[in-house]
Order: C-alpha cells, then sequence, then structure tokens
C-alpha cells in the first residue's frame, strides 16, 4: 500500500479546519487532482455520508468512518481499480492548528501488482494536495 503523510499549520481553529475538510465536497477547492466531489448518500457530512469523488480521472466512492468534531475524520474509497483509506487530524495549537494528514492508497484486481510502484506519483499528488489545502487554510506545509 503507498502511503502518504503531510502536517499543516493553519491560523483556523481545528473546528473552522475540521468543518471545512470534513466536508468532502470541499475536496474541489484545494486539491488540484479532484474535479468533482458531491454527497451521493447522506444528507450532510457526517458517519457513513457517502462522497463520488472524482481525482486524477478515477472515480472512487467516499464512506466517512469517523467524524469526531473537532478531532479526527476517517473516509475509506473504493473503486474496481483502487482502493484509498484517508485519516485527517486536527490538534489545536495557541495560533490556530494543526491538521494532519495520512493517506493510504492501493492498486485492485489485476493492477494490485504494481501498488509498489505507485509510491512516487502518490508522492506528487500528495504534495499537490497538501499545497492546495495550506493555501486554502492560510497555513504552511510542516511536513
Amino acid at each position: 500500500m503507498a502511503n502518504y503523510s503531510t502536517e499543516v499549520s493553519s491560523p483556523w481553529t481545528a473546528e473552522e479546519a475540521f468543518d471545512y475538510i470534513a466536508d468532502f465536497r470541499n475536496l474541489t477547492e484545494w486539491d488540484p487532482g479532484v474535479s468533482e466531489s458531491e454527497i451521493i448518500s447522506g444528507d450532510e457530512p457526517g458517519v457513513g455520508t457517502v462522497y463520488s469523488v472524482t481525482a486524477n480521472g478515477a472515480t472512487l466512492d467516499y464512506v466517512t468512518q469517523t467524524h469526531d468534531r473537532p478531532t479526527k475524520f476517517v473516509v475509506e474509497g473504493a473503486s474496481k481499480r483502487f482502493y484509498s483509506y484517508d485519516v485527517i487530524e486536527f490538534t489545536a495549537t495557541e495560533t490556530g492548528c494543526v491538521v494532519g494528514y495520512n493517506a493510504k492508497l492501493e492498486l485492485r484486481g489485476a493492477l494490485g501488482i504494481a501498488t509498489p510502484a505507485l509510491g512516487p506519483m502518490f508522492k506528487k499528488i500528495g504534495d499537490e494536495a497538501a499545497a492546495g489545502l495550506a493555501k486554502a487554510l492560510d497555513g504552511e506545509i510542516l511536513s
């Protein structure tokens, strides 16, 4: 499984950052690889809400697994070709918050054999998303 981790500091409160990120419809605003994200099951962000996300030409359905405002948000995405597991944690600081983002990606089916080769491509995609997230949160990338 390919893995990507980053931390972004922001002057936003943990609650503000959580509300923005945990509404996965906002992905199109900060992740340049995402062209579409919409709720397809559920009325609002929360456990069980399902988002259809089109990223880099692939569409995955993401199900919200954890929605613990304002500390932790977890989504699990899947399609026939991809599996994704994203954990986003929010830590309040004296000047705002730190958002820790950890994403795992795996190829499925016959493509699964190529999962180890995903590393460099996933890092590039992750770095672009992290830069977009830092910009959206008026913050900076820490790692």
